[in-house]
């Protein structure tokens, strides 16, 4: 076996899989916990999701539990979800339940990729691409290579765009720094209020909308474009913030 075989393999390989989701259904930017979901139930759905992260492993927070003690702890309304995609939990104390951090993000992005979502890694979204007052696609490059070196992005093309990036908010910020107006609830400023667990998980759930026509948020970067409160070290509201997403995207799209 030639080493320039093995190459040519990766080469092709990645390649023509790039070429496929230059143009996609739906584009979710961020594989955090609310983006992997989001993400799994669109293409369980029938649709071409292409999942686009800045980081060398998918995941998000989940990784790190809180205070880098790999444990994640959810609640009741998110045991559905954990048990159809096969992750074990066990019960706690005042309704919360927890569950192995890397159990959780391993298994949510097995489900994504299993449910014939494409992600692509070490991919940072830059800026969005607008036309006739409508998102239809991000602009992206090679992470080591955005804001490092003189090098230009590419572009993919979608029918909605998931803004899942959590605090950062990019596609939020990107907008509003164009004097584009971003958000579905008139929010004066972007970024989140402070820690309320219990009504951040909430927030994300119920504010999940289309903050732009073409673009959609959740997770946490609902709380940072509409001012929500910071959610607490727990997951289960990204999860269903995630699913909840998706819901709302199959009802646009098939409308």
């Amino acid at each position: 076996m030639e080493e320039t075989a093995i190459s040519r393999a990766i080469v092709r390989a990645y390649h023509e899989k790039l070429l496929d989701r230059l143009a996609s259904d739906v584009i979710i930017v961020g594989a955090g916990p609310s983006g992997m979901t989001a993400a799994m139930y669109l293409a369980r759905g029938g649709l071409k999701v292409t999942l686009l992260e800045k980081r060398l492993s998918p995941g998000g927070g989940i990784w790190g539990g809180g205070m880098a003690m790999s444990e994640a702890v959810l609640q009741d309304d998110a045991l559905t979800l954990l048990d159809e995609i096969g992750i074990r939990h066990k019960p706690g104390p005042e309704g919360l339940h927890t569950a192995d951090a890397m159990e959780l993000a391993a298994g949510l992005c097995l489900s994504a990729i299993q449910a014939g979502v494409e992600m692509f890694n070490l991919m940072t979204v830059e800026d969005a691409c607008v036309h006739q007052e409508r998102l239809t696609g991000v602009v992206a490059n090679r992470t080591m290579i955005a804001g490092a070196l003189p090098v230009d992005p590419i572009t993919f093309s979608a029918k909605a765009v998931v803004d899942a990036t959590g605090h950062e908010a990019v596609l939020v910020k990107t907008l509003r720094k164009r004097g584009l107006p971003a958000d579905c609830t008139a929010a004066e400023k972007l970024g989140e209020g402070p820690m309320d667990a219990a009504a951040g998980e909430a927030f994300v759930v119920e504010n999940v909308c289309e903050v732009f026509p073409g673009l959609w948020v959740s997770g946490m970067s609902v709380c940072a474009a509409l001012g929500g409160p910071r959610m607490g070290p727990i997951f289960g509201g990204m999860l269903l913030s995630g699913k909840r997403v998706a819901e709302l995207i199959a009802s646009a799209l098939g409308d």
